[in-house]
């Protein structure tokens, strides 16, 4: 990779292994995990599921008590304790970012797993919105042993912050089958 930023992000799905993928961004390729559900080109509220489809990077999310090590050419946001994100499809903040405590169903965004410490918001099912096509898709970090996220795309800490340099709001992920 170059100095600048990425256009495009591929995710494949790793032969054998519906639920991690392989993320390729410029001359690098690296591990991932993908949804439960594997990969779907008919995504449903709760399926756990990976979106078949271009997704941009939009923003993102970190923690301030964590280290994020890399700049990024994308903004980050700081995370707040009561950072929300509805998940429930006939609210009127469905797949929207929350204060919390809020009265519908949401993912809290402050997570004591780490998941979210940086969380970067994709474009999917943000505009316009859809009901029950699936809410926060995120690009996050993933669990020890890259197990299964409920649709997102998850990185390592020590991959995410090498990408972080090359991520902007021009960055497309592809997810392909």
């Amino acid at each position: 990779m170059t100095g600048r930023s990425l256009r495009f992000i591929d995710v494949r799905p790793r032969p054998g292994h519906r639920s991690q993928g392989q993320l390729i961004a410029g001359n690098i390729v690296l591990r991932c995990a993908l949804g439960k559900g594997g990969i779907s080109a008919f995504k449903r509220e709760g399926d756990g599921a990976t979106p078949l489809a271009r997704m941009g990077l939009l923003y993102g999310f970190k923690r301030p008590d964590k280290k994020v090590l890399a700049a990024s050419g994308l903004a980050l946001r700081t995370l707040s304790r009561n950072d929300g994100w509805c998940e429930v499809s006939d609210d009127r903040n469905y797949n929207r970012r929350v204060r919390i405590p809020y009265g519908a169903s949401h993912e809290t965004m402050w997570r004591k797993d780490d998941l979210y410490d940086i969380c970067i918001v994709m474009d999917w099912n943000l505009n316009p919105r859809r009901r029950a096509k699936g809410s926060a898709i995120f690009f996050h970090l993933a669990r020890r042993g890259y197990t299964p996220t409920e649709g997102c795309i998850a990185l390592s800490r020590a991959d995410m912050n090498r990408l972080l340099p090359y991520l902007s709001d021009q960055t497309v992920i592809r997810v392909w089958r």
